[in-house]
């Protein structure tokens, strides 16, 4: 297995990252102007519009047959994944380093760092017309739905990179530890068959845990594998191409995610570089070692002596005045037996 070192990544993370992206609501007018310092290096082209004609744009560089596709802030709220691209563009720009001539010789890249512009400004799941674009890679109802599978077909990638945030309900299964990062092989029907493209998507998911555990251990997760009938993951492994989903979580104190954003930036690098120097991805059965996620996690926990006192809290994050703001909200549920908070208050009284 040919693996990035930590050092190098550390030192590209540290020259590299993206200093006007930080936090957690990341919108168009963000990186608008941000795509101009790329054009030279990238083909940086709008690729349509919005529901609300907001533009989606995709930049694509490398001239190698290896074709590997990825896109982010497919849901609007979800944008670790924009930050972390946005750090692997300066690498490209700015890095002569081996390991991005290999990439580039051996791959064609093509990236949308935002595709539900809409959801993004309004710091939302869905997008202007209210659909999970997530949900909607059957029907299809919203145009950038529309606009995903249309490059997806002109460009008919050998794999596909779909990243995502999940919520920092999410531990490690038998762990008291965050799931900073999980991944997934989605499934192409409901027996969940190990098909060829399943343990091909598998093989480049064991190289970037491989990586992971050496700075994250037992801190790396692996999402449900449930079949989804409507899912964009799913029905594109349906359809042959390989589709990696990654998931930035929680990392302790880290709640504008910009740790589990460097991290996110070491799985793609190495992921994109597996794939550039691997021909055989038939190697697969380490995805099965990395533990399934659980759901254990409040973001606050006071504990009394009485257990059942124990209250609960999660963040509600809304838009107020053109300000993103984390609200305390008070959890209904009855019982906390096995649960635990990223912050424990613990009362003596």
């Amino acid at each position: 297995m040919n693996t990035l070192t930590i050092d190098f990544l550390e030192t590209l993370f540290k020259k590299e990252k993206e200093s006007s992206l930080f936090g957690k609501w990341i919108c168009l007018k963000d990186i608008q102007e941000l795509l101009k310092k790329y054009e030279a290096t990238f083909q940086v082209s709008q690729i349509g519009t919005s529901e609300q004609e907001r533009p989606i744009y995709q930049l694509k560089i490398g001239a190698g047959k290896k074709k590997i596709l990825l896109w982010s802030q497919m849901h609007g709220n979800e944008s670790t994944g924009t930050k972390a691209l946005f750090d692997v563009f300066n690498c490209f720009l700015n890095t002569n380093a081996k390991e991005f001539t290999t990439i580039l010789e051996a791959c064609t890249l093509v990236f949308i760092p935002m595709l539900n512009p809409d959801g993004a400004a309004v710091y939302t799941r869905v997008n202007g017309n209210n659909i999970d674009l997530n949900r909607d890679a059957v029907a299809r109802k919203a145009k950038e739905s529309k606009i995903l599978r249309t490059l997806l077909e002109d460009f008919s990638p050998d794999f596909c990179f779909n990243l995502h945030d999940q919520r920092t309900i999410f531990n490690v299964e038998n762990t008291q530890n965050p799931a900073t990062i999980s991944f997934l092989a989605p499934a192409e029907e409901p027996t969940r068959a190990l098909t060829a493209g399943r343990k091909h998507t598998m093989n480049v998911i064991v190289a970037m845990n491989a990586l992971l555990q050496q700075v994250l251990p037992n801190c790396v997760g692996r999402y449900t594998d449930e079949f989804y009938p409507t899912a964009t993951g799913d029905n594109f492994q349906k359809l042959g191409y390989n589709t990696i989903l990654i998931e930035s979580g929680h990392y302790p104190e880290d709640y504008e995610r910009e740790m589990s954003r460097k991290y996110t930036f070491f799985a793609v690098l190495q992921g994109v570089f597996h794939i550039a120097v691997t021909n055989d991805f038939s190697s697969y059965q380490g995805y099965f070692s990395i533990p399934n996620n659980a759901a254990n996690f409040y973001d606050v926990l006071h504990r009394f002596p009485d257990p059942q006192k124990n209250s609960a809290y999660q963040f509600k994050d809304e838009i107020i005045d053109g300000v993103l703001v984390s609200k305390l909200c008070k959890s209904d549920e009855k019982s906390l037996k096995g649960k635990f908070g990223h912050y424990e208050i613990v009362f003596d009284y």
